[in-house]
């Protein structure tokens, strides 16, 4: 079973063991911060390696400043930001140096994430302009567009340099609907983690449910039984279903495209009402439980056949849109992310893929049942929307077909055991969630209550991604790129 090799380094160490890293083919995936029980603050640098290695995760206790590592790892940036917003630690030589989750006005205490800062104490904020791009040139424009968008888009202020219809630069400002989801795990139970999981990104719920759980098992080396497993890698993939035809559905209206938005929408519809006839959630919620599931299903007397009836309809649909004149014209060439600049920015699953990286956890890192079933991973080199739409249409049909395969090998059996961390364990989680790589880095405190939960969402990574492919395009274009990335607002806040 794959799982994490933990090593300590200094400081000063810290560039030169990440520039090797990447030589030798690993891949940043995040770095974090967290404070046991002494209250010193320590950093955790989480790497992948080869396909089916450990992941690597370095322990690095910072006594001063930091050497920022952006520039040896660009996708590390904005974590480096990240943590100098909630933990108050700097680095030296950051290329962006400036704030990132707290906006310019607001004035906390104390670091946020301090375990000493008081819950009952308002932050304070005055209103205050963050710092924008120098603009020399009378014949650019400047238009702030948000927080509140049209319909129910999630709350997010792009502002854009313009000039007639084409961008020279887009600055997204995020974090208008910051939770604190992290910080609410603090000092919780493993069933209430459970709960906060599922509520991170709804339209993820069983996503992060899962990451957080196999991070908890992980943690206190559980075995979970064979037909959990199965069940959770098959329910997983109905999460992706109902994700991709909704996908659909939204782009297809930022085409005009009327009919491909209702069909698209229909087809997620009924996505849905079978995930509600399956388990009684229609977002799966409700199921997860550290050591399996909370209860059996009985999926294999009807589901296949309702999947194949969905699979008909689907393949009918994706068909027309694939030979839509007016649809494809406006996907062509639209926001094209290269393949360096995707890996360099750290885009990941659908994003990534339609650049010509090939990586997916389910098959490089296999975690519940995926190391013994057949799986198809598409990939796509234009990096275009139409490549990220091709990518989730593959997916989709990728989908249906390992669900059946699920169901021809599942197994009676039990569907839990007990799971029980021990004191001041750690363990590392991670999904490839309907939008990407998914990770949960879970800590516990002196009992099996929950000290620190890290959340690196694929959406955090993509929006860093996205504002490369908007500049130097055109207005006319952007609600579309925007849509061909399937970003979410709340999975990338927290």
């Amino acid at each position: 079973m794959i799982g994490f090799e933990l090593q300590s380094i200094e400081p000063d160490n810290v560039p030169v063991a990440i520039g090797q890293l990447i030589k030798n083919g690993g891949r940043m995936q995040m770095v974090y911060g967290w404070q046991p029980d002494d209250g010193h603050l320590e950093l955790r640098y989480v790497a992948s390696r080869g396909v089916n290695e450990d992941f690597l995760v370095l322990r690095c206790v910072p006594r001063g400043p930091l050497p920022s590592v952006a520039g040896i790892s660009p996708l590390l940036g904005w974590h480096e930001r990240e943590i100098s917003d909630l933990f108050g630690l700097k680095f030296t030589g950051l290329p962006e140096p400036y704030r990132l989750v707290l906006h310019d006005g607001a004035s906390p205490v104390m670091p946020p994430l301090d375990r000493a800062y008081p819950f009952d104490t308002p932050m304070p904020f005055e209103p205050t302009e963050g710092g924008m791009p120098v603009v020399d040139s009378a014949d650019v424009q400047r238009l702030p567009f948000g927080p509140v968008r049209a319909d129910v888009v999630e709350s997010v202020e792009l502002i854009f340099f313009y000039i007639g219809e084409h961008i020279l630069h887009l600055h997204p400002q995020l974090f208008f609907k910051h939770r604190g989801m992290e910080k609410r795990f603090e000092g919780r139970s493993l069933a209430h983690g459970v709960i906060l999981a599922e509520r991170v990104s709804g339209v993820d719920s069983f996503a992060h449910g899962l990451c957080f759980c196999q991070a908890v098992e992980c943690a206190a080396h559980c075995i979970v039984p064979p037909r959990a497993l199965m069940l959770r890698s098959l329910l997983a993939e109905l999460e992706r279903l109902y994700n991709h035809l909704h996908y659909l559905g939204h782009l297809s209206h930022t085409t005009t495209l009327k009919v491909g938005e209702a069909e698209g929408k229909l087809l997620e519809e009924r996505a849905k009402q079978i995930n509600g006839r399956l388990t009684g959630s229609r977002f799966l919620r409700g199921l997860l439980i550290p050591g399996g599931l909370r209860c059996d299903l009985a999926p294999e007397l009807w589901l296949s056949q309702a999947l194949e009836d969905l699979r008909k309809d689907v393949a009918v649909y994706t068909a027309m849109l694939e030979t839509t004149n007016s649809h494809l014209d406006r996907l062509i060439t639209t926001g094209v992310l290269n393949r360096q600049v995707a890996y360099d920015q750290g885009a990941t699953g659908p994003i990534d893929r339609a650049s010509g990286l090939d990586w997916d956890l389910r098959r490089d890192h296999p975690y519940a049942a995926y190391g013994e079933l057949p799986l198809t991973v598409p990939v796509r080199t234009s990096g275009d929307a139409h490549a990220r739409a091709q990518i989730r249409i593959a997916e989709i049909d990728a989908s249906i077909a390992l669900i059946q395969r699920i169901l021809l090998l599942l197994a009676a059996g039990p569907v839990r055991v007990d799971c029980s961390p021990t004191p001041h364990s750690e363990g590392l989680g991670w999904v490839e969630s309907p939008r990407g790589s998914l990770f949960y880095g879970i800590h516990f405190d002196s009992g099996s209550t929950l000290s620190r939960v890290k959340i690196k969402s694929p959406s955090f990574s993509n929006w860093r991604v996205f504002p490369l492919t908007v500049h130097d395009s055109n207005m006319m274009d952007y609600a579309i790129n925007e849509a061909s990335f399937g970003l979410t607002v709340a999975g990338c806040d927290r």
